[in-house]
């Protein structure tokens, strides 16, 4: 039954995505392509269809655990505090697509966006460590380690990106993993929200992919990084959070140690098509791919780079499944 909530958010998303496509344009959001010749103009902002698909599925869910007694019985309070953060979060998207919003600001801001998350007391505060066992972090873990998480995962997410597909790409590997964990913990609760995020990601997908027609911004970005944290918050499974961000945390390590260089990061197109790391070197995960292998089309470097994400959501899944 809850593969409804993945169905509704999936036609969400993409009818969403249908209808806002030429409405971007038409109001001049936005942005160059700057991996393809001569730039063209895609409309940027298209995670507010990612958003409006989540919030279909989770509303969804709400109604259906609330008025059909056979629909599996849900924590109605977890997922409006979930809805609310990730609306707060697009809220923070929607303003630094459009006036920009400095980096450090941007940085901390989540943090609020968590404060749902916070006053709900929402996950439980002992978490299961792989090798070290059952640690309670008491009321550390709502007022400091909650907040972080939704900061973390969120600006994490956001700075992974630049490819056509690849926020989109790699949150469905994310999301596909922690999953098939919560299916497996009987976590529904949090099997809903990443269901209704895996459903809004494909419709979402169809639009976004190479090439695209529609840029998520920095509206996608953070609401699936505050997906991702809130889910995992929810399930009680924060550890297997931790696995699948290892690619963006690799990358945020990589643009911490370059002073995060708010340009030049993406990789210099060249006459045959593909993409090389510029002379100046590397300061991403991406531009490490494409020195490594001396350089790539788009498509192929954003296919490493979702199955870099896949192997990382199989290792969270093994571990669960191990320990």
């Amino acid at each position: 039954m809850l593969g409804l909530v993945a169905v509704v958010a999936f036609g969400g998303a993409i009818l969403g995505a249908a209808l806002l496509i030429p409405r971007l344009r038409w109001a001049g959001i936005v942005g160059p392509d700057v991996h393809k010749p001569g730039k063209p103009e895609v409309p940027e902002m298209g995670g507010l269809a990612l958003v409006a698909g989540f919030g279909a599925g989770v509303l969804l869910a709400i109604s259906l655990t609330t008025f059909w007694p056979r629909f599996p019985s849900l924590d109605v309070v977890a997922l409006l505090a979930v809805l609310c953060t990730v609306l707060l979060t697009t809220l923070l998207g929607v303003t630094d697509d459009l006036i920009g919003i400095r980096q450090w600001v941007k940085a901390l801001l989540p943090v609020v966006a968590a404060l749902p998350l916070v006053v709900v007391r929402l996950g439980v505060s002992t978490i299961r460590i792989p090798f070290i066992g059952q640690v309670d972090f008491g009321p550390f873990y709502a007022l400091v380690l909650v907040p972080l998480g939704v900061t973390g995962a969120a600006n994490a997410v956001n700075m992974l990106a630049g490819f056509n597909g690849l926020e989109v790409g790699m949150g469905l590997a994310a999301l596909g993993s922690l999953a098939a964990i919560a299916a497996s913990a009987k976590a529904l609760t949090a099997l809903a929200l990443l269901l209704a995020g895996i459903g809004a990601l494909l419709g979402v997908i169809y639009f976004n992919w190479y090439p695209a027609r529609v840029f998520v911004g920095d509206v996608g970005t953070l609401s699936i990084g505050a997906i991702i944290a809130a889910a995992v918050i929810v399930g009680n499974f924060e550890w297997a959070g931790i696995i699948v961000i290892i690619p963006y945390a690799l990358d945020f390590l990589i643009k911490a140690a370059h002073g995060f260089p708010s340009r030049g990061w993406w990789g210099e197109l060249g006459e045959d098509g593909r993409l090389y790391c510029p002379d100046n070197g590397p300061v991403g995960l991406a531009q490490w791919v494409l020195k490594v292998t001396g350089g790539l089309h788009e498509r192929t470097l954003v296919l490493i780079l979702i199955g870099f994400e896949a192997v990382c959501g199989l290792a969270a899944v093994l571990l669960y499944r191990l320990l």
